[in-house]
């Protein structure tokens, strides 16, 4: 018989994503949703009903907390005596974990499993899967996966619910948690995120100086594209020395000298602290 699967924050935006991959699966799956709207979306949507805490947790052999990361240490503490030796517990990212915030059960399985999204160089032709920026839909995307306490055995399972939740998938990568957490928030959110913020800044800015909306769009999309093919090795390339020396002075200006200190353990910590 397959797995027993409790996915808590199932009405939620993310959890109603996991909710269709899931019906899709062999799983046997209980969706735990305390608020109505998310209860009545289940329902209208995708037909599901939901149970509650306890009939999702007899006998179950993963719990997923699709919830906020402030939620994942109160949720996971009420749910711990609740839960069988052995269970696997699933967050979607791993700021709550590396934090310290989930229960101290070292029979418990701690596994964390997070997408990658949809590449922007990509080979999707279908016209859905092209416009599937998110992942777990159409476009196929590669997820990371990190078993923070456990035995060696258990992360094939841990896997293998990543990949569905997640489908269709591109690759799948084994990390530490703080692996997981130098991506993100580290690589994914304190830079790309800032750094694209600040892309959507100079856009706006060049408009203010007169600069018709659609032609800046389309021009900084345009060099992204390009600049990103070469940058990445998506293409054979290389930059003018003009462009060069833009980039010289340009991370002068822009960019502090100490700026890779955001990777620094204390401070992923740090932000981390903020999220949580």
């Amino acid at each position: 018989m397959k797995e027993k699967i409790a996915l808590f924050g199932a009405g939620g935006k993310m959890g109603v994503r996991l909710s269709k991959n899931l019906l899709k699966s062999h799983y046997r799956v209980a969706h735990v949703e305390p608020g109505a709207a998310g209860q009545k979306r289940l329902k209208d949507e995708l037909g599901i009903d939901c149970v509650g805490v306890d009939a999702a947790l007899d006998n179950v052999d993963v719990v997923i907390l699709a919830i906020p990361d402030t939620l994942i240490g109160k949720i996971s503490r009420e749910i711990a005596p609740k839960l069988k030796s052995g269970t696997m517990v699933m967050t979607l990212d791993a700021a709550a974990p590396f934090a310290g915030h989930l229960p101290d059960r070292k029979d418990l399985t701690y596994f964390v499993a997070h997408p990658c999204h949809p590449t922007i160089y990509n080979d999707e032709t279908e016209e859905a899967a092209r416009r599937d920026y998110f992942g777990g839909g159409a476009a196929k995307q590669s997820i990371t996966s990190a078993l923070m306490q456990g035995p060696d055995s258990a992360f094939d399972l841990g896997e293998a619910v990543a990949k569905t939740i997640y489908a269709p998938i591109k690759d799948s990568y084994r990390l530490t948690v703080d692996q997981m957490a130098i991506l993100e928030p580290g690589l994914s959110e304190t830079v790309c995120a800032t750094l694209l913020q600040v892309m959507r800044d100079a856009m706006d800015e060049t408009v203010r100086r007169g600069v018709p909306h659609d032609c800046a769009r389309d021009f900084l999309l345009g060099h992204m594209n390009i600049l990103g093919a070469v940058i990445f090795n998506e293409i054979p390339g290389a930059f003018s020395d003009a462009c060069n020396k833009a980039i010289t002075f340009g991370k002068l200006r822009l960019m502090r000298d100490d700026w890779l200190k955001v990777f620094e353990r204390e401070e992923i910590a740090e932000s981390i602290r903020r999220i949580t």
